[in-house]
């Protein structure tokens, strides 16, 4: 059985770890898909927005679908839809043809993180320790990996198609034997705590502060990701090469975190972990704010990567704890709100800037992470337990 987890960790983790290299090959390569097809400034928010929503409905979707097929059965199929509409967005040619393309990655992406989220929350109930950093460290490599082919494509000025497709035609096989191990647990086919209704309105009450834990990440994630180097070149007055240094160093600090994180949690807690996370992030976002010049600005921009790169995998584990009877759907109504985090941070950073100041606005994502440490006892390691009180026997089928 310890075989069969072991594979079962290492296909998910190839799992994450595609995932990450073909979002950051769709956002990063953006300015080149809006040359492609001639979408307009105006006309390109409603694009991008419509990614989050769909992969929301998406999210919704697969919670329903995991009632009757195991999560690894929707993982194992939506990965490769996800890589084939990236394939679609670089092959297109008309704005419809971009549109079905980018419905399809969203749908797509919302199963396949609701699915591979609900995979890593059972596969760490199995192992009895925490593993979940694991995975998400896997994801950033990929990120990290999606990024740097993204910049060959630019720097060679390759066609879209020309630079997604080497990418595909490796990944794609890779994932689909990888998906030949995934294990599921079965933690949402198990009995549900007594006072917990796996459908009822006291769950999402319970649910409620690791939603907003979620929101408040993705928002400060977000901002990283579309303000760090507009901030350092306008507002800090770096060069227009220094200014791409900070989200390449955040997604860095974002691997190595997450790589350390779960040595972390089992020494201290997750409690310990998320707050320490919190504090630290917050203190980054308050160097970004009051920075003197770019290289102070950057190292905020680092802290800011070491303190949030904990938060949402200990998320996702700590709604796996709370409802160990239910943790399919719990993780999947929690993901929902990764795409609620992330279609409001930016915009809101971007309107407080233009209204009030940039530095100002820096001082909202610190906050909001701040308001985590308030619901840090949600985190806490909750009893696996039936309602009658028994320990929960730890049960694997292999997917």
């Amino acid at each position: 059985m310890t075989h069969v987890l072991r594979r079962g960790r290492a296909s998910l983790a190839l799992s994450f770890f595609a995932q990450g290299v073909a979002f950051a090959l769709l956002v990063t390569r953006i300015p080149a898909i809006q040359d492609r097809y001639g979408v307009s400034d105006a006309l390109l928010p409603a694009f991008l927005a419509a990614v989050p929503i769909l992969a929301g409905v998406g999210s919704v979707t697969t919670e329903r679908l995991v009632k009757r097929i195991p999560p690894s059965r929707v993982l194992r199929w939506s990965q490769p839809v996800v890589l084939l509409a990236l394939l679609g967005v670089g092959a297109g040619e008309r704005m419809v043809e971009l549109g079905v393309a980018l419905a399809a990655f969203g749908l797509a992406v919302g199963a396949l993180d609701a699915s591979m989220n609900m995979l890593g929350v059972s596969l760490q109930r199995s192992y009895g320790r925490s593993i979940m950093l694991s995975f998400h460290a896997a994801y950033s490599l990929g990120g990290i990996v999606g990024a740097s082919l993204a910049w060959v494509g630019a720097h060679w000025d390759l066609a879209l198609f020309v630079s997604y497709l080497p990418v595909v035609v490796v990944v794609l096989p890779a994932a689909l034997v990888g998906s030949r191990w995934y294990v599921d647990g079965g933690a949402g086919k198990e009995a549900v705590p007594e006072g917990a209704d796996a459908s009822g309105p006291v769950v999402f009450k319970w649910l409620l502060p690791l939603c907003l834990v979620m929101t408040f990440a993705y928002i400060g994630d977000s901002t990283v990701s579309n303000w760090s180097a507009k901030y350092l070149q306008d507002v800090l007055g770096s060069s227009e090469q220094m200014a791409t240094v900070p989200y390449n160093v955040y997604m860095v600090t974002t691997l190595v975190g997450r790589a350390l994180g779960d040595f972390g949690v089992r020494r201290f807690g997750a409690v310990v972990v998320v707050r320490g996370g919190s504090l630290v992030a917050a203190a980054g976002f308050a160097v970004v704010a009051s920075a003197p010049g770019a290289w102070v600005g950057m190292l905020g921009f680092t802290l800011v990567g070491v303190g949030l790169c904990v938060l949402v995998p200990q998320t996702f584990a700590a709604a796996g704890r709370l409802f160990p009877g239910a943790s399919d759907a719990a993780v999947a109504r929690l993901n929902v709100f990764n795409y609620v985090g992330f279609l409001i941070g930016s915009p809101l950073v971007g309107a407080l800037g233009d209204a009030w100041s940039y530095r100002g606005a820096m001082l909202v994502p610190m906050v909001l992470v701040l308001v985590t440490l308030g619901y840090a006892r949600s985190f806490a390691a909750q009893p696996d337990r039936y309602g009658d009180g028994h320990e929960r026997p730890r049960t694997v089928d292999v997917g």
